[in-house]
């Protein structure tokens, strides 16, 4: 393995679901925005990371992570509307 920008990006991100993870486990009262963006950005980091270091299990999982982060994202901006 080498320690390149693409490793480096993908570990940011998995950084960033990690504390997704972290909060939602924690947080008394969760914002939903935070947390989706956070999964959103970890998730296409990795999928950045993934287009230098291809592996298809995980650009599967990464591209579902985006959507279903993007449908959250989407729901708690209509529920802070209402």
């Amino acid at each position: 393995m080498t320690f390149d920008w693409a490793n480096i990006i993908g570990l940011a991100g998995s950084a960033m679901m990690v504390v997704a993870y972290a909060y939602s486990n924690i947080a008394k009262q969760m914002n939903f925005v935070f947390f989706n963006l956070l999964n959103l950005m970890g998730s296409l980091l990795l999928i950045w990371s993934l287009t230098v270091h291809f592996n298809l299990a995980s650009m599967a999982l990464e591209i579902v992570w985006t959507l279903i982060a993007l449908l959250g994202i989407v729901k708690a901006m209509k529920r802070k509307s209402a």
